[in-house]
This record gives structure tokens, sequence and C-alpha cells, in this order.
């Protein structure tokens, strides 16, 4: 008798273990699905536009298909036009972008839901022999008017300047003349589709100027400070520093499926918190304005 009880306390005792452990399976794979629901995720999804975006959400990826190995996640550049064109066309799942839908002619904004992912500052960067590191946002704009031609007129090297610009479409070009060049056109000059050829080309060429996402500026350039206002986050979150852009990754419609759940990845604290920061951008967190697609600005509360 008294075996038989001992054994069926053994049995109980295996069964509540096998029940908590049960209770407690949230796997790694819960947290990298966004959910938690404990679904297996999988099938494929194909991300295009902006390059600006393109290191974020390649490593997001690449962290969250090691964490559900059944899952794809095709990511490609092209610049925010080709995204927000693509994912308009349904050809792509998600347009990634560095402007608003409503800011680009021939996208019908209403048909697309805007996620913000992370939020990133934009610089114009030159070649380090240019021998200036500070410049008013006027000789800024006449620089890539075309007014200034050479580094000794705003205190740098007797070298003549450099334009590097970026391609018609891109979403760094757009958010750069707006808020940097404040409307103005600039002349003619070398344009460039990748943000990674842009600062090799700078980083090449003496008296280069052109500008970049804070995430692609490092030791091989110059980042410019405008008015005594450095590029740095900290100045991007209070808006004193005004060349910067939410990162959009749009979908046709509400997201659905593996597009969701990437979404909901991209967007969670761990990601936010940790790899938005580690590649130089922003989390969509830090900001203490907020601003629209017209411009307005507004505190978060």
């Amino acid at each position: 008798m008294k075996k038989r009880f001992l054994g069926l306390v053994a049995v109980i005792a295996a069964f509540t273990m096998i029940i908590a452990g049960c209770g407690n399976s949230s796997t790694s794979s819960d947290k990298a699905n966004g959910t938690g629901d404990g679904k297996e995720v999988s099938g494929s999804i194909t991300a295009v536009g902006s390059t600006a975006l393109q290191p974020l959400v390649e490593a997001a990826s690449k962290q969250f298909t090691a964490e559900n190995p059944k899952a794809q996640i095709n990511v490609q550049g092209g610049g925010s036009g080709t995204g927000l064109t693509q994912v308009q066309q349904g050809a792509v799942d998600i347009g990634n972008s560095d402007v608003f839908a409503e800011e680009k002619d021939g996208v019908d904004a209403s048909k697309l839901v805007d996620h913000r992912v992370a939020v990133v500052g934009m610089a114009p960067v030159v070649n380090k022999d240019a021998g200036v590191k500070n410049i008013s946002k006027q000789q800024l704009i006449d620089i890539f008017t075309g007014k200034i031609t050479n580094w000794k007129e705003v205190g740098g090297k007797n070298e003549k300047i450099t334009i590097i610009n970026r391609a018609e479409g891109s979403g760094t070009r757009a958010t750069f003349e707006k808020w940097g060049l404040d409307g103005a056109t600039p002349i003619k000059a070398q344009e460039q589709d990748s943000s990674g050829t842009v600062r090799k080309i700078v980083s090449e060429t003496p008296g280069a100027i052109s500008y970049l996402a804070f995430s692609y500026i490092d030791d091989s350039i110059q980042g410019l400070s405008l008015d005594n206002v450095e590029p740095k986050e900290a100045n991007v979150a209070t808006n004193d520093w005004k060349i910067w852009a939410y990162e959009h990754m749009y979908t046709n419609g509400e997201a659905t499926g593996l597009a969701k759940k990437f979404l909901a990845y991209i967007t969670s604290e761990d990601v936010q918190n940790d790899l938005v920061p580690q590649l130089g951008y922003q989390s969509i967190h830090s900001m203490k304005v907020e601003r629209d697609a017209k411009g307005n600005i507004t505190e978060v509360k």
C-alpha cells in the first residue's frame, strides 16, 4: 500500500512539473515575433525603399529571422520614392521611407498605413580636408545653390567645393532640401543613390560636401554644425537641430501576417531601446516634440 502511495505521489509531482513548464514557456521566439502568442512565425515578405533606414531594417530582420528560422524578410534599398510607389502598387509588403507619404507626388497616402519605427537626424558632411566644422545655415544654402564655391569663403582651405547630391526620389534629399536648404533648389551636381556610396565619395574627394543620416557619419568624414548647433540626437529631440525625419514603414492597408509581426517586433521596447540607438537612430519614444506632414511642431505630452 505504501509503495502504491509513493508511486502515486511521484506521478502527481511529475505531472505538476510538466504543467508548470508549459505555463512558463515564454520563449525567445515569442518575444521575437512581437506577439507573445507562442505561434510559429513563417512566410516571406519584402521591404523596399529608404537607404537611410535600410541598416536598421536589415539588422532587425536578421535578429527576427534568427529567432524565427521559418520566416524570411527581404530588405532592399532604392530610395523612399521607390518604396512608397511599390507598396502602393502592391509589389512589396512594406515601403520604407524617410518622408511622409503625403509629401510624395503620385502617392495616395489615404491607402497607406504609416508605422513610425525610428527618428533619423541628417547633417551636411564634408571631406576632412575642407578645414571647416561649423557654418551658418545661410552659408549652407549658398553652397548648395552655387553662390559659394570655395571653402576659403567660409573659413576653410583654399579649395574648390564639390557637391555630391542625392538622387531624385531620395527621402534624405527631400528632408535635407526642406529643412536644411529651406526649400531652395540645389545646383546640378553628381547624384548618388546610396548613402554608403556618398560617404565613400566624400571621404575620398578633396573639397566634397554632401549630406547623410547620422547613422552613416563616421570618422572618415566631418559632420558640420549649423549656426553653432551640433548635429546630435539631443538637439534633434528638441528640434533645435531641424534636419531630421521620422523613419516610416508603410503598408498598403493594415499590416497582416508576417509583416504585422515584424512591425510589432521593430517597434518593441527591446529593439527601440537597444538596436535602434546602437545603429545611430533615435527611438520614437525619445522625442520631446512631434512633427506632422505639414511641418507643424507640437510638444510630446
